[in-house]
């Protein structure tokens, strides 16, 4: 239900303008905010509320899926500024609020942005139901204000239509929400403006126990901006927003949802953002890589379609898949709903790469080998192992020893396979020319299950 706000909530919040321009930093500074919240990772308290956690069983779904695409929208796309337009240009909540009358998407379909994703490959998706900017994607009268798309032109709950539409064309159904609204004041001053904070803490509660009660199974829960005034980190925010209470909440609603950490709790998984490369061993706890297909790094729709290479996309994929990781990919919309035709052609483009070398990505797990960066990882299923060799050294590969006898070798990207098994290592040429510029994937059958 609809939070009926105090005298002095009301006094911050025709004070917002004056908050907004004290307190938010100069656009360089937001640069450097945002840096710091893509940099956000593996942040959360370990200890706290480890009940909450999925088991194994309950996560092998998620690694199996390895590839999801990500949709951020919102009025933001209107202006075209990017999703942090409100906080960056310094809009005060009364003038932003004006976009909700322009709200009207003509061509939105949720079916052609599933299509988009299964184009690529995808397994799931994850749509943001309401960004930083407070305004809510769907039927919420938890929202302050009714700030949401039925109270817009529009009158449409979009995350039914996204939802319903998943499911027809099978795909996982993720959900992403951000406790951060820009609109209330206590944000930036929580502790100065208790009874302001209080509702916006009770926002959260009532949006998420929406989300999570309304729409069938959920598959993810995708939360983001969980730290206080752009500050810290999402567990230093724990204090404020008691996250193993929501998330007990979440898991009374959907036991088994596949949850990540930004809400200050440790989460199932890990986020790795930005489309930095990757580097390193295999990570113990699974995690998602996730970034724009646009390479300016706005999430939300702008202009600028510049795109992030194929070759980049497919290598930043395989550095993840090696490493215990997923891959999930952003598209933005237009104010319109429709996803640009650039960033649609590039995911069809990496489906065929998907569609035709899936099974070294798809259902398989990291290892045996350690990956060594620049130069391979490998990934395993039953008694196949996959190399993923991304520059030959000179002289051909040398792997570590292996318990199993390799019965056969083959190049799954072509050219034959030369290999001799020793009790000291496994060598590993192809044929010159051969190679794959991008990644040369070859296949080891052995003589017994590799486990992992």
């Amino acid at each position: 239900m609809t939070t009926r706000w105090t005298r002095a909530a009301k006094g911050a919040v025709l004070g917002a303008l004056a908050m907004l321009a004290s307190i938010a930093p100069a656009a360089s500074q937001t640069v450097s905010d945002e840096l710091k919240s893509a940099q956000k990772a593996d942040n959360s308290e370990a200890a706290l509320a480890p009940e909450l956690r999925l088991s194994d069983a309950d996560m092998a779904w998620w690694r199996d899926a390895k590839l999801g695409v990500f949709v951020h929208w919102g009025l933001y796309a209107i202006p075209a500024k990017g999703e942090w337009h409100m906080f960056n240009d310094h809009v005060p909540p009364a003038e932003y609020r004006k976009l909700l009358q322009q709200f009207n998407p003509r061509h939105f379909d949720a079916d052609k942005w599933a299509l988009a994703a299964r184009s690529a490959g995808a397994r799931y998706m994850v749509m943001t139901a309401r960004h930083h900017d407070g305004f809510s994607l769907f039927d919420s009268p938890g929202s302050y204000e009714h700030y949401d798309s039925m109270h817009s032109p529009a009158h449409k709950d979009f995350i039914r239509a996204y939802t319903d539409a998943l499911r027809r064309h099978g795909l996982r159904v993720g959900i992403y929400y951000s406790p951060l609204d820009w609109r209330f004041p206590a944000y930036f001053d929580v502790k100065g403006l208790p009874d302001n904070a209080a509702l916006l803490r009770k926002q959260t509660y009532d949006q998420v126990a929406e989300l999570t009660s309304r729409y069938g199974k959920i598959d993810i829960l995708w939360y983001d901006g969980g730290w206080l005034a752009h500050q810290g980190t999402d567990a230093d925010a724990a204090w404020f927003w008691h996250p193993d209470m929501l998330n007990a909440m979440v898991r009374k609603n959907q036991p088994k949802v596949v949850i990540n950490p930004r809400s200050g709790w440790q989460g199932d998984f890990n986020v790795e953002e930005g489309a930095a490369p990757i580097s390193g061993p295999i990570h113990d706890k699974p995690w998602e890589k996730t970034f724009s297909l646009t390479a300016h790094g706005a999430w939300g729709y702008t202009p600028d379609q510049r795109l992030v290479p194929l070759d980049q996309l497919k290598r930043l994929f395989i550095d993840a898949v090696v490493r215990n990781g997923n891959m999930l990919v952003n598209v933005g919309p237009d104010a319109d709903g429709v996803i640009p035709a650039g960033q649609v052609r590039l995911l069809a483009d990496f489906g065929k790469w998907t569609g035709r070398y899936g099974e070294s990505i798809f259902a398989t797990r990291p290892g045996p080998f350690q990956p060594v960066d620049g130069i391979y990882g490998s990934t395993q299923h039953g008694r196949a192992i996959y190399l993923h060799v991304l520059k030959w050294p000179e002289g051909g590969l040398h792997l570590p020893a292996l318990p199993q006898k390799i019965l056969r070798a083959r190049a799954l990207t072509g050219g034959r396979v030369r290999l001799d098994q020793s009790a000291s290592g496994v060598a590993v040429r192809i044929d010159d020319g051969h190679a794959d510029p991008v990644d040369t994937i070859i296949r080891l059958d052995v003589g017994g299950p590799v486990g992992g």
